[in-house]
């Protein structure tokens, strides 16, 4: 069963772990990382999750394993989930904070990346049903029919927000 490491208020290691799907113990905090794709043309590589997850569509994260760190933990969640091996040089933290009601500390990355043939991505399936190239105004409809994950959702408008300003 895969471990998660536990944070403080100050994300500060604590030495605790829990395992995947337990709940976050009070005054404990465990990271959480997404990171959005975006091609030269603009367009976003978004994935369609899997059924047994809810089948909506998001961009790719996850929580990294106990010893990564919210990096490592990308990097992992990227090639397992959709089989892409990123540079981590090339990711660019646009977002870090905490939700007290979830009990996590967010870590958003983008990344400006051309993949070839995104039909011959090795997709995990248990996680992902399938990955396509979206316009953020196709991201925007998603939303408005419910059909994209509402906290990702939350994550890109704050991404849409930070690349109109840099």
């Amino acid at each position: 069963m895969e471990k998660r490491d536990l944070y403080d208020l100050n994300r500060n290691l604590t030495g605790e772990t829990i395992l995947k799907g337990d709940e976050t113990p009070k005054g404990r905090y465990i990271i959480v990382v997404l990171v959005f794709m975006q091609n030269s043309k603009g367009d976003f590589l978004i994935q369609k999750r899997s059924k047994r997850k809810d089948g909506k569509y998001a961009t790719t994260g996850g929580h990294p394993k106990s010893g990564e760190d919210s990096i490592q933990g990308v990097l992992t969640e990227v090639e397992e989930e959709i089989g892409i091996k990123l540079n981590p040089n090339d990711l660019q933290l646009y977002y870090s904070g905490r939700s007290e009601k979830e009990r996590v500390f967010w870590d958003d990355y983008y990344i400006k990346i051309d993949i070839e043939d995104i039909k011959k991505l090795k997709l995990q399936e248990d996680e992902v049903e399938d990955v396509e190239w979206f316009s953020a105004n196709q991201i925007v409809e998603l939303m408005k029919q419910d059909k994209f994950l509402r906290n990702h959702y939350e994550e890109f408008e704050i991404l849409m927000d930070w690349l109109k300003n840099k």
